[in-house]
């Protein structure tokens, strides 16, 4: 069976040195969803990536990855506009801030005839996030999906705020009808903190259970991560690792709960019959596959063969 991933591919631009007067820019494929994906695949899942791909040289990038990585690209539109490019820049803990470059991309354009053919029947679970799901024209057209989704598969979201380019309140706005959509939640503290800048998190989470979503995950960065499944929590410890940067670890942590859960046969429900232990032993395996992702440099995560290293 197939996990399905949705959203966007971004053009990941990181400074490096040039020649006097001039910026040179290392580009990387990334993409919250696209990194999911290519994580997933990489762990042995069999993935399909749902994208609206530009025909630019930024949209063969991110075809050579997916497609490298084992993604089944079959079901992408060959979109007329262009990629959208992000400008990266790392802090001295190697955490990303970045610039966006997105209006009028081919990532945020999905009109509802390009989901309605979308074949279901074989997906335990779809996942969706970032982007994607709140920026116009699109986003409409993704949750419409998603609400059909759920009939066959466990629905999965990653908000991965980007306050830049969407003010929170926009994700304020739809958490409500994304709690309602979803059976696993994962987000950032980050995430959290400009959700609910005022409110403690185990408040925000009995709401967020109360408003639908059995599963909640909230990856902590160096300090592991809180479960919370139907209001039942556990906290699960990071995996130890030299960081080299963290671009991409909570995708990547994201693709290692779902690919725990597929292997496991939890997925193609509303993990009505989960158990808290079941999701801990899910989360430990997460945590080891963002730990090698931030072990090198950019949204690379690992093979399932390196998770021996951990």
């Amino acid at each position: 069976m197939t996990i399905t991933v949705l959203g966007e591919c971004v053009a990941d631009a990181f400074a490096t040195d040039g020649r006097p007067g001039e910026l040179s820019l290392t580009v990387h494929p990334g993409g919250g969803p696209a990194n999911t994906a290519t994580a997933l695949a990489r762990l042995g899942s069999r993935t399909r990536f749902l994208g609206r791909l530009a025909a630019d040289p930024f949209g063969a990038l991110f075809r050579d990855r997916l497609a490298g990585s084992g993604v089944d690209l079959s079901g992408c539109v060959a979109a007329a506009e262009p990629s959208t490019l992000a400008i990266a820049a790392l802090d001295a803990e190697g955490r990303a801030g970045y610039t966006f470059h997105a209006e009028g991309t081919a990532d945020f354009q999905w009109q509802p005839a390009e989901l309605a053919a979308v074949d279901l029947t074989q997906s335990v679970a779809v996942h969706t996030g970032s982007l994607a799901l709140v920026r116009a024209p699109g986003a409409t057209a993704v949750e419409e999906f998603l609400a059909r989704a759920g009939a066959h598969a466990t629905v999965s979201i990653d908000p991965n705020l980007r306050p830049l380019l969407v003010a929170p309140e926009r994700y304020r706005e739809r958490m409500a009808a994304w709690c309602a959509l979803t059976d696993l939640l994962r987000l950032s503290a980050d995430d959290l903190a400009l959700l609910h800048p005022d409110q403690p998190v185990a408040e925000v989470l009995d709401h967020w259970h109360q408003l639908g979503v059995p599963l909640i995950v909230l990856t902590l960065g160096e300090q592991g991560a809180l479960a919370s499944l139907d209001g039942e929590r556990v906290r699960i410890e990071a995996a130890p690792v030299q960081v080299v940067d963290t671009v991409g670890a909570g995708d990547a942590f994201t693709a290692g709960l779902l690919h725990h859960l597929a292997q496991a046969g939890l997925l193609g429900g509303r993990l009505n019959a989960l158990t808290v232990d079941q999701v801990a032993d899910a989360c430990r395996f997460a945590a080891a596959v963002a730990a090698l992702t931030c072990s090198v440099a950019g949204a690379n995560p690992p093979w399932a063969a390196q998770l021996t290293t951990l």
